[in-house]
């Protein structure tokens, strides 16, 4: 096989991503016959077929080279993030990657507070769920993510990125202000087997996780509706339609016509990381970054 060139894989990948050569080279900067010329001359240097085109997808050989691109990339993020940590890493831009009951709440706040510190530090924020997030920083596309798991489903992170835990964010029952438990200091989701439950699946409160939850107190939950994000699910729950359950950061303050109560059974926890990619040295911006997050989220532990 002959030497590979970086940017035959950066065409390879950019073309399985966007679906399609026009897709591909529009994010590239190319003409559509230069991404295919790209496309056949890859195929002649490692002498197989890498691509099937109708519809896109890569061969066994394109999958290959596609985990080396991969790996490239990440290599090359890594040396950048380093070479900033060397040139001091009080300036210049980060991309910041959050989930949205994140990206509302913890993210401009602590935003706030490092343009204070570093005023020479520039923060750019992607609206991400986390397993973009971790694609993301493993691209090198940002720098730092903000994800989350559930020890219901947990989700152990890529290889090649550092997580660290930032808080814990207890999962509530969400009633409505006149629902007849809305006085109980706690709630037994078994209490609520005979209710209508909404779910917010694009909103990673996974339709899984609901039944998991429901099973584990005995019950299967009736669910009627699905929401696209958690304002969706508050909507409902207040206007008496059904119940939920939501991590307690996605409950907006001061909500009058909604109550929220801790778990009593089963109790459930949302953790909230920091990712981003395992290097020797990281920009002091990044680290600071990190740690004003994890200020910002402290009051989820009180």
């Amino acid at each position: 096989m002959q030497s590979v060139e970086p940017r035959l894989l950066a065409a390879l990948e950019s073309v399985v991503r966007t679906g399609s050569f026009t897709a591909a080279a529009r994010e590239l900067g190319y003409s559509s016959p230069a991404v295919s010329q790209q496309i056949a001359e890859l195929e002649r240097r490692v002498g197989l077929r890498v691509l099937e085109r109708r519809p896109v997808r890569p061969t066994q050989a394109g999958h290959i080279l596609l985990n080396a691109e991969q790996r490239v990339r990440t290599a090359m993020a890594v040396a950048a993030v380093e070479l900033n940590a060397v040139r001091a890493g009080t300036a210049g831009q980060i991309r910041l990657g959050a989930f949205a009951s994140a990206a509302n709440s913890i993210v401009p706040k602590a935003l706030a507070r490092l343009h204070t510190e570093y005023p020479d530090v520039q923060v750019s924020l992607s609206q991400l769920e986390p397993e973009a997030g971790y694609a993301r920083v493993k691209r090198g596309d940002v720098e730092l993510a903000v994800t989350y798991d559930y020890d219901f489903i947990p989700f152990p992170p890529p290889r090649t990125l550092r997580r660290t835990l930032i808080a814990r964010d207890p999962v509530v029952a969400v009633l409505p202000a006149g629902h007849p438990l809305a006085a109980d200091d706690t709630i037994d989701l078994a209490s609520l087997a005979s209710e209508t439950w909404i779910a917010a699946p694009e909103a990673a409160l996974r339709l899984e996780l609901l039944s998991q939850m429901a099973q584990a107190s005995g019950f299967t939950a009736r669910l009627r509706y699905e929401g696209d994000d958690f304002n969706t699910v508050l909507g409902f729950v207040a206007a008496g339609l059904c119940v939920a359950v939501l991590p307690r950061l996605a409950l907006p303050r001061g909500a009058t016509d909604v109550v929220a109560k801790p778990l009593a059974r089963p109790a459930l926890t949302r953790f909230l990381y920091t990712v981003r990619l395992e290097t020797r040295h990281t920009p002091r911006a990044i680290l600071a970054v990190e740690q004003l997050l994890a200020a910002e989220a402290g009051y989820l532990r009180e």
